[in-house]
């Protein structure tokens, strides 16, 4: 008998209290709170790094359409070598076949000289009927709706951080009423194990205490399995280690205060906002193309010289002569441009645009409708959580006592031990369900706040 109780004790002390003592090793370091753990997702986060990029390169974007104000300038450096043959009659405009000026000089060789040009033209145009100051406009709007993004991100990220560190509080919770209830069935095995001892109670009795405490030690095994990858999943959003990870969840041990629940304005919620971003980046976008179908008014100057060994007379100058550009010219002049036959294509555009605008606004309502309907389901799990966690205390008491009477029970002789079983199953289910409650109510405060768009009261609360 002495070495049956030796093994009793060995498989009382190995798993469970192992398994803390390296967990606790693991995480000699500070606790760490739910606003420090939301602190360090939006840092770390790479998600957060794409969205400050996407704002960089929109604000590189406004720049961009800035430049359509200065003057364009283009210069030209050309040094060539062909003949000089030329041939009276009209070219389409294309890409292909070098112009050549000068007169017809009536003969066909393959002669070549020197030829060399150097020129500069300037462009400006000194007004556009709004068209850069549109494009700028839609530049503008690309950051604003960038801007909203970035926050919309923060926003998910530090909810879902949040959340991760309520479902990690609420597996450490589940693994120390499992702890008690495995620590509760060991002190039963290890009485009725003295009692079989001296034969004053059957060996079934310590075979039902014996499977009572396996079955306690495999709950508590799946609550350290949940709260292993509940503290997984926190690690993707704080970019620690999950051994690493130590959560101070003392604040989330009491239900909040009673608190009304302020009214929702669905304007204010980050996916509202990068929405109204989007609508008004497509309405910069029309305006745009409104400004299109306009004539197009350039000031233009250049400076050019020419060089050539070509001679009208038909002699070409041998050597290097044609090297340097020996002739120049200067102009002025101003151009209009108008794209007559652009008019369908630019009314067929702003169809488009202007359907995608009112996908944009519909989308925008139909954010506004779900944000409505996710904030009177949150609003409903945090009443109907608060309720529970006000009745599951009675719960408790009233299964510590059921335990203890039975127990009492038990050890004077007028009870079994399937009745004290099932007493401390009813203890260890209760002690679990009343810690969930207590964080279920500030999971409901979590998603009232999350439907509103501002966590930071949650944040508030949750940490003192």
């Amino acid at each position: 008998m002495k070495t049956a109780t030796c093994s009793v004790c060995a498989r009382l002390l190995c798993p469970p209290f192992l398994a803390l003592a390296s967990a606790a090793l693991a995480m000699g370091q500070q606790p760490m709170t739910v606003g420090q753990a939301i602190q360090r997702a939006l840092k770390n986060y790479p998600a957060i790094q794409v969205s400050q990029e996407q704002i960089n390169a929109a604000a590189a974007g406004i720049r961009l359409a800035r430049t359509a104000y200065l003057p364009h300038a283009d210069a030209l450096a050309q040094v060539n070598r062909g003949t000089r043959n030329n041939v009276f009659g009209l070219v389409m405009p294309q890409s292909v076949i070098p112009s050549i000026s000068g007169p017809v000089l009536g003969t066909n060789n393959f002669g070549t000289t020197w030829g060399t040009a150097l020129g500069v033209l300037v462009s400006w145009e000194p007004f556009d009927f709004g068209l850069r100051r549109a494009n700028v406009a839609v530049a503008s709007a690309l950051e604003a709706e960038s801007t909203a993004a970035l926050k919309r991100t923060e926003y998910e990220i530090a909810v879902a951080t949040a959340d991760a560190c309520l479902t990690l509080a609420a597996a450490q919770e589940t693994v120390r009423a499992a702890q008690a209830g495995v620590d509760r069935a060991g002190v039963l095995l290890r009485t009725i194990a003295a009692q079989v001892n001296a034969q004053l109670r059957p060996g079934a009795d310590a075979s039902r205490a014996d499977a009572e405490l396996a079955a306690a030690r495999t709950q508590w095994i799946q609550a350290q399995q949940a709260a292993d990858v509940a503290r997984a999943t926190l690690s993707q959003f704080v970019g620690m280690e999950p051994g690493q990870i130590d959560l101070d969840v003392a604040g989330l041990l009491q239900s909040p205060p009673e608190q009304d629940v302020p009214a929702l304005d669905p304007t204010k919620n980050p996916l509202a906002l990068e929405q109204t971003a989007a609508v008004e980046e497509t309405l910069a976008r029309l305006r745009a193309l409104e400004r299109s179908y306009f004539p197009r008014f350039y000031l233009q100057g250049s400076a050019y010289a020419r060089g050539s060994g070509a001679q009208t007379s038909g002699k070409i100058l041998g050597g290097l002569n044609g090297l340097a550009p020996t002739t120049q010219n200067y102009a002025l002049g101003f151009t209009v441009t108008f794209p007559v036959s652009d008019l369908p294509s630019i009314r067929a555009r702003q169809a488009a645009q202007s359907a995608t605008m009112r996908a944009q606004q519909a989308r925008a309502a139909q954010i506004a409708t779900d944000l409505r309907a996710q904030w009177n389901r949150a609003v409903a799990m945090f009443n109907g959580a608060r309720r529970i966690a006000g009745n599951t205390p009675i719960q408790v008491s009233a299964a510590r006592t059921a335990t203890q009477q039975a127990t009492a029970r038990y050890e004077a002789g007028l009870g079994t031990i399937t009745e004290v079983a099932e007493a401390q199953r009813l203890l260890t289910q209760a002690e679990i369900d009343d810690a969930l409650a207590r964080l279920a109510v500030w999971r409901g405060l979590l998603g009232v706040a999350a439907a509103a768009g501002d966590i930071q009261p949650f944040v508030a609360e949750a940490g003192r």
